[in-house]
């Protein structure tokens, strides 16, 4: 979500737990056991079919109990190795009081009774599933386990109010009698219907209370996981399935296909047939699938097509024209629409003691997650069924449709585990090919990308270039700040109006995802930040969401520039930030969370009080990603050695967080750490080109993450105030970069402004 719908979202989530107004929640006995969960949309899927029909009801909205005792949560979120299904299962076990052994995880569908309760659609980013479901899912677990209580005092003859229910049995103290789940829903005795207006009034734990929340619990989709149990879209084998093979063209967007040759494919064993892609979806231009009856012969048969193309009218364009053309849009001053516009920068300007400017460029940057792009698309009769790993399962099911040329209505998304995401599954790319070929061969096709395809046709981070200018007083004090952000607007591709956000400048819908954290929780009178958009980069890179989004590139931007202002101020940097963060005004609450959590990163990294030998240097960030209406406040300081080549060496990150609640303390940590590593390689390592129109690193030999023989210490100190939970996923990510760079100036004086950060680069910007 953008700002705008986040915004709309969270005083949603402020003023009540879950969408109640469209929905009841449900407690019943069904076939399968005890059912409890929200209804669907009245009059869609039987949703409206009264509970004195058990047998029809469906026990998984959100979770359900069997006859064994035994307790499913459904996760309505793509779990791809932040082991979110298990979160949601901890919070509904906290307040339900089952047994952490009788939990049990399984993924949706795209069932619409399956959409988040808050944000309405199914999707899986941005750090939000803790934070917008936590307390849906604690109502869903009290109310289960006032359905049982009630129930269990009816069979036992005891006032419910005696009775304790702990580890999956409802027990009466002073009569000694007991219950278990499963005896409760063999009873067949559970009936109750929870209103909106009591699901409401609930009175759910306090954190003193928990015994759940907070505990470490083993997460339930490591042994499935472990012993292959557990199936990816990449597993998925069903009967008469065929396989896909994509041959793309030699330009990332734009290209058509004038003719295909397959007379050498059909030489090929298993060869059935090569599918020219139709898509008005505009999800690919230019692509052709070659069918066959294993994987293997279908990359045969691609590779033995014969294809020509048009390549389209992007196909002479480069890195360097999509930055040439960013820096004449800034320059414009009509150029973009107003995201933040406080006070008057320009008169404050003309009032300044002193004025810096500074440009700052990211480049292009690919998700490359470990189990490459993948679908599989079935039909039978009018229905057609997609088996794939995804996190944005209301828009990929439309794009099925689509592609299909069907209503949506009629596609069955089959939830997989996800090998890896970070934004790359929110598209559906994948389910475009493998759903055509199925439609021309008449049989189930599965698609699978080789690496290539996926590092050349990513929707990728976009290259992005921002100005920054700002004014200090006599004093040193920050009195003025513009910031413009020129990038393609991956949101805006989407083409759902509800995710761009209205500008300040009343010009029209902004996408807020390429400038979120520009604006931040320091007190500045005057600030102005301006969102443009790069067209030709927005045609010829079509742009996603990678791990961070926006906060990736603003918060390199803001961090560094708030470094250069401290120094050109004669100050610490970090008792500058310090300064800044009064909470004043509209920064009140967010910008004390954030100054807690900087000197929380600063005292455990020794920051100040450690003497560093010669080319040694600490640089601090803190940053509130990600969005402002619902921050995580995270810090790093980082400690690196430079030499004189201009090479750098990190030491040590040191990562501070305040996430509110904490539900599972040491996957926390993971996320912290794992998050922090994916900041530092974009920081140093990752960067991808655009040349000819075509992205240049094919795979992991050009297009270079992270090793593990580079990475440092990494020290997490996580605080956890009982305050609403916050997310953990993408945060540290947008810290790290900007803690470098500054930590870089500290050991050895050089300015970094791109990314990554090159030893080159350094070397060039050293003082003598």
């Amino acid at each position: 979500m953008n700002t705008h719908v986040k915004k709309i979202a969270q005083e949603k989530l402020d003023r009540e737990p879950a969408d109640l107004s469209r929905r009841s929640f449900l407690v019943g006995t069904a076939a399968a056991g005890l059912a409890l969960g929200y209804s669907a949309v009245p009059g869609l899927l039987g949703a409206d079919q009264a509970l004195a029909a058990p047998a029809k009801f469906d026990p998984s909205v959100w979770y359900s109990i069997g006859p064994d005792g035994l307790v499913t949560v459904t996760c309505g979120k793509a779990d791809m190795g932040q082991h979110i299904a298990s979160t949601m299962a901890q919070i509904v076990s906290e307040e339900l009081g089952s047994s952490w052994k009788d939990m049990r995880v399984q993924l949706a569908s795209n069932d619409p009774k399956f959409n988040d309760p808050v944000l309405g659609a199914q999707i899986t980013g941005g750090s939000w599933s803790t934070m917008m479901n936590f307390d849906a899912m604690s109502r869903a677990g009290a109310a289960g386990r006032i359905a049982l209580t009630q129930a269990a005092a009816t069979i036992m003859g005891v006032p419910a109010g005696e009775l304790v229910v702990r580890d999956s049995t409802v027990s009466h103290p002073k009569s000694k009698k007991s219950m278990s789940f499963a005896d409760i829903v063999k009873s067949g005795k559970i009936t109750r219907t929870f209103t909106p207006d009591e699901l409401k009034a609930i009175k759910l734990k306090t954190p003193d209370q928990y015994t759940m929340v907070g505990v470490s619990v083993p997460q339930l989709d490591i042994p499935p996981k472990s012993n292959g149990t557990a199936k990816y879209g990449i597993d998925v084998n069903v009967p008469g399935m065929v396989y896909g093979a994509v041959v793309t063209p030699p330009v990332r967007f734009g290209a058509t296909v004038k003719s295909v040759d397959d007379s050498a494919a059909k030489k090929v064993p298993g060869f059935i047939k090569a599918v020219t892609l139709d898509d008005k979806t505009g999800s690919t231009t230019g692509w052709v699938v070659a069918v066959a009856n294993t994987y293997a012969n279908a990359k045969k048969a691609a590779g033995a097509l014969k294809i020509a193309y048009d390549n389209g009218p992007n196909a002479k364009l480069s890195s360097e024209s999509l930055l040439d053309e960013a820096k004449r849009l800034q320059k414009l001053d009509d150029s973009g629409q107003f995201f933040v516009k406080d006070g008057d920068t320009a008169a404050a300007f003309g009032t300044a003691a002193k004025v810096l400017e500074a440009e700052y460029t990211t480049s292009i940057n690919i998700h490359a997650p470990l189990e490459p792009m993948n679908a599989t698309a079935e039909f039978k009769g009018d229905i057609l069924n997609i088996y794939s790993g995804n996190q944005f399962a209301t828009r990929s099911g439309a794009i099925a449709a689509g592609a299909a040329g069907i209503d949506p209505k009629y596609v069955v998304m089959h939830q997989m585990w996800l090998g890896g995401g970070f934004g790359r599954r929110l598209d559906a790319d994948m389910m475009v090919p493998a759903v055509q070929a199925a439609k021309a061969v008449g049989k189930p096709v599965k698609v699978i990308y080789s690496r290539e395809n996926d590092m050349t046709m990513d929707y990728s981070r976009p290259l992005t270039f921002q100005k920054v200018k700002a004014g200090l007083d006599g004093d040193g004090k920050l009195i003025a700040l513009n910031h413009d952000v020129v990038s393609a607007w991956p949101t805006q591709r989407w083409g759902i109006p509800d995710f761009l956000s209205p500008s300040v400048d009343k010009k029209g819908p902004l996408d807020a995802f390429t400038v979120n954290g520009a604006d931040f929780f320091y007190s500045v009178p005057n600030h102005n930040v301006r969102a443009i958009k790069n067209e030709m980069a927005h045609n010829a890179t079509p742009s996603g969401q990678l791990r961070s989004v926006a906060p990736g590139w603003t918060f390199w931007a803001v961090e560094s520039m708030i470094d250069e202002l401290a120094h050109a101020a004669g100050k610490d940097p970090a008792e500058y930030r310090i300064s800044l963060l009064d909470g004043k005004g509209k920064n009140d609450g967010g910008a004390q969370r954030l100054r807690s959590t900087l000197l929380a990163a600063m005292g455990m990294a020794g920051y100040g009080t450690v003497k560093l030998p010669k080319g040694e240097g600490m640089g601090v960030a803190c940053v509130s990603s990600q969005e402002r209406a619902t921050a995580s406040w995270t810090a790093c300081v980082a400690h690196v050695a430079v030499s004189p080549s201009g090479e750098v060496k990190v030491k040590k990150l040191t990562v501070a967080t305040d996430v509110g609640m904490q539900v599972h303390p040491d996957n926390i940590r993971a996320q912290v750490e794992g998050a922090a590593l994916w900041g530092l390689s974009l920081a140093m390592y990752e960067k991808a080109t655009l040349k000819d129109g075509g992205i240049e690193q094919t795979n992991f030999d050009s297009y270079t993450p992270l090793r593990m023989s580079q990475v440092p210490e990494v020290a997490v100190n996580v605080i956890a105030n009982g305050e609403k939970p916050t997310g953990v996923g993408e945060p540290a990510v947008t810290v790290i970069a900007p803690a470098l760079g500054n930590a870089i100036f500290n050991a050895c004086g050089a300015r970094i402004r791109a990314l990554p950060i090159t030893a080159e680069a350094v070397k060039a910007n050293m003082k003598a």
